[in-house]
């Protein structure tokens, strides 16, 4: 998912990756889950790793996340960056008929769905192999933990929250993502006077769709 930032960021930044609860190679405990409890893997992480404060950049589950980790323990949270996310993503209906198509048909009927919304037409022409890769991931994805994941995102909404957001914060909304439409951030950056809104010619997964622009933002940010 971020390997294409950590190439550009490693030589001055110390960067840490991690699988979200349920995902990758991380464990899969029994769901639903929660966003406090995705918050507090993140603060785990920083606790084990002895860092005070850092950095934070997520996109869409990620995203939010972050958000309710600067909430959760503003003073770990050095800046935010909310990519392709939001304070409150989808509705409950939404996030119902996904759990529902999963269990019907399995992680592959996911991944029909969601690749589409991923990247646009162009990207999956020029790049395959990456589209490829993201599609595998989902396939692979243990349906307990995917599961336990939307119940976190369709349970919970932060709009309401935002302004105890006291942090430096740059939103990344792509101009073509479904998932995550743009709406979502232009709601986050307008509730938060002083943050930055970047728009990138992207879908949904703009760090890789948008490698460059995407880089280009969050140094000129950090910066």
């Amino acid at each position: 998912m971020w390997d294409r930032q950590r190439r550009a960021f490693a030589d001055a930044y110390r960067i840490i990756q991690y699988d979200a609860r349920g995902h990758g190679q991380s464990s899969v405990p029994p769901g639903p889950y929660t966003l406090a409890q995705l918050a507090g893997d993140a603060l785990a992480i920083l606790d084990a790793e002895k860092i005070a404060a850092a950095h934070v950049c997520g996109l869409s589950l990620g995203g939010i996340t972050a958000l309710k980790l600067t909430l959760l323990a503003p003073e770990r949270v050095r800046s935010l960056v909310m990519a392709n996310t939001g304070a409150r993503i989808g509705s409950v209906e939404f996030w119902d008929t996904r759990i529902a198509l999963l269990r019907e048909r399995g992680m592959p009927a996911v991944a029909d769905v969601a690749i589409p919304n991923w990247f646009t037409a162009g990207f999956r022409e020029r790049e395959p192999d990456a589209v490829q890769q993201f599609r595998s991931a989902i396939e692979s994805t243990p349906p307990e933990g995917y599961l336990g994941c939307s119940a976190a995102m369709r349970d919970e909404d932060l709009r309401d929250s935002l302004g105890a957001v006291r942090c430096p914060l740059l939103a990344i909304a792509g101009a073509a993502d479904r998932s995550t439409p743009p709406e979502l951030l232009h709601f986050v950056h307008e509730r938060l006077p002083g943050s930055r809104l970047v728009t990138l010619e992207s879908a949904h997964i703009s760090n890789v769709e948008q490698e460059a622009a995407f880089n280009a933002a969050l140094s000129s940010f950090l910066a």
